[in-house]
């Protein structure tokens, strides 16, 4: 046989083809191979790395990290609502199509602000919780724009140097109380314990979520950072839980199956478009057995279309694609009654289990984690409860209180998870909190009320705290074993985040910081001058944070502390040990330069 050149082929030439194709399908098979024992063994990759990281710090702990002080600037007064990663300045950057500018976009590194956020002129501290649901400072919040737009629904009004919050809205004209009033009646549920945590989409000045707070229902308000209403400012200026988000391309920062009710008043999603990918997004974060309720277009079109500038006919169609859609994803209407129309998503996967193969929405398949959740963009398809966890529906898990110390089904997802690493951390997270408070006496009063734990793993800083008159934010790390579900099944709040990057929320937003070894896991990823620039954008003055750290650390946060102003001391743990210790620091008050006062 002759080659193109017409040249004969070579035996040595035959033989040389055999052992490439040989070696070829080997390194095709070892890596394979070595791809499922990585994905498989993630976990433990991810606890061993973590462990030795926290080991080579203590090894270290005879010494300290050094950083040379850094007298950080001020940015510019026109900086004081700069929110790094939801920046209006950025917009045009991104398309407008489903709002993707609304998004989380990040600024490169050489981009990124290394200046101390000034506080509007005139700041104060914020009032004490509970009076701060109705009032706040004006000069706090200073935007006026939402007062003239909204004074009419009773949203808010400007009273002298107040503003004041009625706890009107768009849907609810005759107050917040007697809306949540009807909305109990239809689901008796509310009141018993059974529904603890809920998420409001398009919250406004989240006056429903405050409202629940005194009927034993813990709200997560979410609304996208937008140029003039503040709304997520609003809300947490009054003490109320709240993050910046929007439904857009991604999934929102939430685990699967984490809120047992979920709230849209008016808040304008086209739930039925873009192959229903909103509403599968509510029924991925929804638990089994949960309610999502709407109020507002297309509930009660047939004598509501004329305010709405449109016709009778088109909000038909809407309320009729509305329901199929739901329908398609076992959401059964559960009751209705005028504006309100409340719907229940399956307690089991009976209904999943009897959908045609052709369904549409399909269900996602295997390759889509159902708990991923940063960055991972939305899928038209329907994430089905895992079928082996049969106590974490809605009608099965603990009623509140009692959840709140029950071993959560889901805690077999965390490696080394069970039911005494649980009921261990529950136990040192009451004795580290008791510490805590002698080291802040404000800790436990009404000077402290907007908390987060930095990097939690059960969430027990924050039942530790549970009977304090505070609200608590669990993040979990991007890049640790999600444990997220957990703190949901317990029934607290929380979301995922990675502190490489700005968080979702306005400066001056959180009373108290709390992080327990945050760079010991993360300084080989985050720079701590970028994680300690982006504590001092979302704290409070005269906020405090408490470091619980490995020695090596220690000095070092100290160090750029003082250079943000900050005025830190250092403690021993409740334990005295000599490999970590705890840093107590206090954010001042200071106002920007450039307006002539300090």
């Amino acid at each position: 046989m002759n080659n193109k050149d017409g040249k004969p082929v070579t035996q040595t030439d035959k033989g040389r083809i055999v052992p490439m194709a040989v070696i070829f399908v080997v390194l095709c098979g070892c890596s394979f191979y070595m791809g499922i024992i990585f994905c498989s063994e993630k976990g433990s990759f991810e606890s061993i790395y973590s462990q030795k990281s926290v080991e080579s710090s203590k090894e270290s702990s005879t010494s300290s990290l050094q950083i040379k002080y850094i007298s950080f600037p001020e940015c510019s007064a026109d900086y004081q609502d700069y929110t790094p990663c939801t920046d209006p300045r950025r917009w045009r950057k991104f398309g407008s199509y489903r709002l993707t500018l609304l998004e989380r976009h990040c600024p490169p590194k050489f981009e990124r602000k290394e200046c101390l956020v000034p506080p509007p002129d005139g700041y104060k501290p914020p009032i004490r919780w509970p009076k701060s649901r109705d009032e706040c400072w004006y000069r706090n919040v200073p935007y006026d724009w939402i007062n003239k737009q909204k004074s009419n629904q009773h949203w808010l009004k400007k009273e002298g140097e107040k503003f004041i919050f009625p706890g009107g809205g768009t849907m609810f004209p005759n107050g917040v109380g007697k809306y949540v009033d009807l909305m109990q009646d239809l689901i008796p549920e509310m009141k018993d314990g059974t529904i603890r945590t809920a998420i409001d989409t398009g919250c406004g000045v989240a006056s429903w979520g405050g409202d629940l707070l005194d009927r034993g229902i813990l709200t997560l308000s979410l609304a996208p950072r937008d140029n003039h209403e503040a709304q997520v400012q609003f809300a947490l200026e009054r003490g109320i839980p709240a993050i910046l988000g929007v439904i857009s391309t991604q999934r929102l920062p939430f685990p699967s199956n984490s809120f047992d009710m979920a709230h849209c008043s008016r808040c304008l999603i086209p739930w039925t478009e873009f192959g229903g990918v909103y509403l599968l997004e509510i029924h991925r974060i929804l638990r089994p057995g949960g309610f999502w309720v709407l109020s507002g277009p297309p509930i009660n079109y047939e004598r509501r279309w004329r305010g709405w500038n449109t016709t009778v006919e088109a909000q038909r169609s809407d309320y009729e694609k509305l329901r199929e859609l739901l329908t398609s994803l076992c959401f059964k209407m559960y009751k209705k009654k005028g504006d309100i129309a409340v719907w229940q998503k399956s307690p089991d996967n009976n209904c999943y289990n009897k959908l045609p193969r052709d369904t549409y929405p399909p269900k996602c398949d295997d390759s889509l984690e159902p708990d991923s959740a940063w960055y991972t963009p939305l899928r038209d398809c329907m994430v089905v409860p895992d079928p082996k966890f049969k106590k974490s529906g809605l009608s099965s898990i603990s009623k509140w209180p009692e959840r709140l110390h029950v071993t959560p089904e889901r805690i077999s997802m965390v490696y080394h998870g069970s039911d005494s690493t649980f009921k261990h951390d529950d136990s040192e997270w009451k004795k580290k909190v008791a510490y805590y408070k002698k080291l802040i006496p404000d800790l436990g009063t009404d000077k402290i009320r907007n908390v987060m734990d930095m990097n939690t793993l059960y969430g027990g800083f924050a039942a530790a705290l549970i009977d304090d008159p505070v609200w608590v934010m669990n993040v979990v790390s991007s890049y640790a074993s999600n444990s997220l579900p957990v703190v949901f099944d317990r029934g607290l709040i929380g979301t995922i985040h990675d502190w490489c990057e700005a968080f979702s929320t306005y400066p001056r937003t959180y009373d108290l910081l709390h992080l327990d070894g945050l760079f010991t896991a993360e300084s080989h990823r985050c720079e701590m001058k970028n994680v300690l620039l982006e504590m001092d954008r979302i704290l409070r003055p005269w906020g405090h944070a408490i470091f619980r750290e490995s020695s090596y650390f220690t000095n070092a946060i100290e160090t750029l502390g003082k250079g943000m102003r900050w005025e830190c001391r250092k403690e021993n743990t409740e334990t005295g040990s000599d490999t970590q210790k705890v840093l107590v620091c206090q954010k001042k008050l200071w106002y920007s330069s450039n307006q002539g006062s300090r």
